[in-house]
């Protein structure tokens, strides 16, 4: 794990994707996506309905956050990842659509990481707790869908060097498992 920052730029293509590995730190600059639970079941409502996304999610990242309101002065509120596993159910179809990121905190299932794998896809990990000092990446916010949801609505926001750390790769690489494994102690 180099100390280094590769930076990368949305939409992602799979080279971009092909070269990041689970550990590799990563800056993000241009348009990222928000959605949470209750917008992930809407958004795979339409796939089986057959009809459009309400934006193209070909080489986009979803952030897995519901951020709060904005001070006076603010684009944005605190905005720090929620919990990921609960957009697993929802996850693959979004991939094989042609989703390349998302960001949040904790594992991802098993079903999650074989679409990552199959689909060229990464998942990244964003400090919990840290939602407050995120929210200063963010330089712009605009509702995209699902206004009724409030903070759980489609959010698009331009960022600029938002710090990740991928998690999980194209590869099958899973950083937790890795970390647990590394950091066992023997005994």
């Amino acid at each position: 794990m180099s100390d280094e920052y590769k930076r990368i730029t949305p939409p992602l293509t799979d080279d971009v994707v092909a070269d990041l590995r689970i550990g590799d730190k990563v800056l993000i600059t241009g348009y990222i996506y928000t959605a949470r639970d209750s917008a992930h079941k809407r958004l795979v409502e339409l796939i089986k309905k057959g009809e459009p996304l309400p934006f193209d999610i070909k080489g986009q990242i979803i952030y897995y956050v519901g951020p709060a309101p904005a001070k006076p002065g603010y684009v944005i509120g605190s905005a720090g990842p929620t919990t990921s596993y609960r957009m697993d159910p929802y996850t693959p179809p979004l991939l094989e659509l042609g989703l390349k990121g998302m960001i949040g905190k904790g594992q991802r299932g098993k079903e999650v990481k074989e679409a990552m794998k199959k689909y060229k896809a990464v998942y990244f990990e964003a400090v919990g707790g840290a939602g407050a000092l995120l929210a200063r990446r963010i330089k712009s916010v605009e509702i995209v869908a699902y206004e009724d949801l409030g903070p759980e609505a489609i959010r698009k926001l331009y960022v600029e060097d938002f710090p990740v750390i991928v998690a999980n790769d194209m590869y099958g690489g899973d950083l937790f498992l890795e970390g647990k494994s590394r950091y066992r102690k023997v005994g």
